[in-house]
């Protein structure tokens, strides 16, 4: 029974009663826009939580480049990406509260813990980290077959090889296209899932296939929102990821308020 409360929550919430909203692009601008209001309501108090991601980048790197695995770098920081959607989960719940008007502390994010919908998260969570895995994978299947097994010397001498030469150049052109179809599909089924999952307790199988409705339903609206998340994550990446430490808390809420215009409330 726990195993299916995991699934399917334990609200029984019908799939029948998700209605899904059409949107257009205004309502993905609105949406990164309420998000950006969000994170202006009270920077200061994302000094922690909004270093998180930077920092866990740079250790990504230093683990990367410390343990020779310099090919997959770039793999490793897209997969911001890919975890993203279950690294925010403080930040729907800030965008929760403020939307019911209600102030919030570190305490109420680390309350999250005490929600009944935290087994289901948790195995969403675990389903994006397998997903993640397989990336890692693919991609240095990807990097062997071209470069073999060599390790490279140095980052200058791995930079050089990929865009140098031919065979560099076709790595990264086949990295970025199976990468690609690997963000398309997290994306449609996680778009809206971890809000749902926070708000409801529906279940993974239920947020998971109102995800995939939603973008059905708003294909050109979720790209639009997946190439700002892509945007946003490369600029915030450029300086020394620092950057991160905006981008991510602004996409996190802006999640949340994608999910609020997609999904129409079942409060009566």
């Amino acid at each position: 029974m726990a195993t299916f409360h995991v699934w399917a929550g334990s609200t029984g919430v019908e799939r029948s009663r998700v209605v899904i909203r059409e949107i257009g692009t205004a309502d993905v601008l609105a949406a990164l826009k309420a998000g950006a209001e969000d994170f202006r309501a009270s920077p200061s108090h994302y000094l922690f939580l909004g270093l998180i991601y930077p920092v866990a980048g740079a250790l990504l790197m230093a683990w990367a480049s410390g343990a020779n695995l310099l090919p997959l770098l770039f793999p490793l920081l897209s997969g911001f990406a890919l975890v993203g959607p279950f690294a925010a989960l403080g930040l729907y719940e800030i965008s929760r509260r403020r939307e019911q008007g209600l102030s919030w502390t570190f305490e109420d994010i680390v309350a999250i813990r005490r929600s009944p919908a935290l087994p289901s998260i948790l195995a969403l969570g675990v389903l994006l980290t397998m997903v993640l895995v397989v990336w890692l994978l693919t991609a240095q299947q990807i990097y062997a077959s071209y470069f073999g097994e060599a390790v490279p010397a140095s980052f200058a001498s791995f930079l050089s090889g990929v865009l140098e030469t031919s065979h560099g150049r076709a790595m990264t052109f086949w990295g970025i296209l199976v990468g690609f179809f690997f963000a398309v599909a997290v994306l449609a089924s996680t778009v809206i899932a971890f809000p749902m999952l926070l708000d409801r307790d529906c279940g993974v199988a239920t947020a998971v296939e109102t995800s995939i409705r939603a973008t059905l339903a708003n294909p050109l609206p979720v790209a639009l929102w997946g190439a700002i998340v892509a945007g946003l994550l490369v600029v915030g990446s450029i300086p020394l990821l620092v950057g991160l430490a905006i981008t991510m808390p602004i996409l996190g809420h802006g999640t949340w308020h994608l999910y609020r215009a997609m999904v129409a409330s079942d409060r009566r």
